[in-house]
């Protein structure tokens, strides 16, 4: 992958994964929090992955779980990175043998230090509601992820849509951006249009960006 990692999540459709790949996404997303609207099982995740390309990484969302669950699912779909979007303690999400991304959920700029306890690949910057795990379609102020990228890779999820993903990319300058019920026609259904749009305009923002810091140098 080179430039600006996107990872389009909540897929519950072998379609909606097909127009993410084609569209030019880096990443899917597959919810296992049995909380969540976009919920699947590891047997209906199955049969998407097996359709799609080797390229694209397939990550495993959870939610506070059991260490058996998350080996089970690493087994059965080989998952180029597990995501965990719970309250997990930084033991809990130490000792696998893929690519770690820890959710932080952003209520103000002090929630960033929060990245100082973990010890993860990248860390995924979401919207805090009480007692919501991601999904809420709700954003936080970008300039906190900007501030968040002395700590490591950074993710910005949280209400991005094709609307606004492109003032996020240019405020927070993040490794990378993750969006579910931003492309959605319905939870849990993707939208075309949606997602393309999407896609393109927070590539085109972050080679902007990058041309821009280039030209400042």
């Amino acid at each position: 992958m080179s430039g600006l990692f996107i990872k389009i999540c909540g897929i519950t459709r072998l379609e909606d994964a097909l127009i993410a790949v084609e569209a030019g996404a880096d990443a899917i997303g597959f919810n296992f929090y049995h909380g969540s609207k976009r919920y699947l099982s590891v047997e209906q995740a199955a049969v998407i992955i097996a359709k799609l390309p080797p390229k694209i990484i397939t990550v495993g969302v959870f939610v506070n779980p059991d260490r058996k669950e998350v080996l089970h699912a690493m087994e059965k779909l080989n998952l180029g990175a597990i995501q965990f979007s719970g309250n997990e303690a930084p033991s809990e999400i130490s000792g696998y043998s893929r690519k770690v991304f820890k959710a932080i959920h952003i209520k103000n700029a002090a929630s960033v230090q929060e990245l100082r306890r973990f010890n993860a690949d990248a860390f995924l910057l979401d919207t805090y509601r009480d007692g919501e795990f991601g999904g809420t379609g709700e954003v936080f102020d970008w300039q906190i992820g900007s501030e968040a990228n002395s700590f490591g890779k950074i993710i910005i999820a949280g209400g991005l849509t094709p609307e606004n993903v492109a003032i996020a990319v240019r405020k927070a300058r993040p490794y990378g951006v993750d969006v579910s019920s931003g492309v959605e026609a319905s939870p849990g259904k993707k939208d075309r249009q949606k997602i393309e749009s999407f896609i393109k305009r927070a590539r085109t923002a972050n080679e902007q960006a990058d041309q821009l810091t280039h030209d400042r140098r």
